[in-house]
């Protein structure tokens, strides 16, 4: 499944209330128990690894803002639906797809039905997030999913029938990862535009805790080459150099006396 083309292209796209009126009082009623705590943000993220022929992808998955794409993501990572899928879809400077193609062309038989589509639930296709790929059909999406590589402001629009595409998860780990896919060249195989020429494949993916979450980001950024530090500003001298002393200007010349007016002869 692509992403709708006209996109790609864009680039080319009370409960009522029961009355109690002649009814029996009801007995004292015991008090009731505080109110459970709502989970907090960090609580309700899930996470996930997506291990490719280019490196480790690690993923926060958002269930509080889209329980029922997560849930239908990470089930098919518990089935290992994705391993020995390829990333089948890279346009530069928009996203990377995969989830549903094998490198031998052969489209994957998902196993579970399409999902209502979440996409106006507050989270944005900018780069680096997750969003399911899907047909015209607004509720059409399975398996397939996008990487954006930059913001794409356009996907948050009602731009294919008549809704945007849902964002339920983000990179928090891995973008060169995925910038190196991105710079994958590409190819049309299998009557697909945009597969690259060079397979990259995921080889396992699987669902991990925060702990190996976290594990995993501090150990990719303890990889990451130091970024070179900036040449230091030259120092200012300590003192501002004296200012030269003004040249004397000589003195005038003197006017010689006149001489004395010869004297008479007498």
């Amino acid at each position: 499944m692509r992403l709708i083309a006209s996109i790609a292209v864009a680039a080319f796209s009370i409960a009522s209330l029961a009355s109690a009126q002649g009814t029996p009082a009801a007995a004292p009623t015991a008090p009731a128990a505080p109110a459970a705590k709502a989970p907090t943000a960090s609580a309700s993220m899930e996470y996930a690894v997506m291990r490719t022929s280019k490196g480790d992808i690690v993923i926060e998955l958002d269930r509080a803002k889209a329980p029922i794409t997560v849930e239908n993501f990470a089930g098919y990572i518990k089935e290992g639906f994705f391993d020995g899928t390829v990333f089948h879809r890279v346009v530069p400077n928009f996203v990377i797809q995969g989830g549903g193609f094998t490198a031998a062309g052969e489209q994957k038989k998902t196993t579970k039905a399409p999902i209502s589509n979440e996409w106006q639930n507050g989270l944005k296709n900018k780069r680096g997030t997750l969003s399911m790929a899907r047909t015209n059909d607004p509720n059409s999406a399975s398996s397939q999913f996008f990487i954006s590589l930059k913001d794409n402001d356009m996907l948050d629009q009602p731009i294919s029938g008549g809704a945007g595409y849902a964002v339920f998860g983000s990179v928090i780990s891995g973008m060169d990862i995925v910038d190196a896919i991105a710079r994958a060249r590409t190819t049309v195989r299998f009557g697909m535009r945009d597969w690259p020429v060079e397979d990259v494949s995921v080889t396992k993916a699987e669902m991990i805790s925060k702990a190996d979450a976290d594990k995993l980001v501090a150990e990719a950024k303890a990889k990451a080459p130091a970024k070179p530090q900036a040449p230091a500003k030259p120092q200012a001298p300590a003192a501002a150099p004296a200012t030269p002393e003004k040249p004397v200007t000589p003195a005038a010349p003197t006017t010689p006396a006149a001489p004395a007016a010869p004297k008479k002869q007498g």
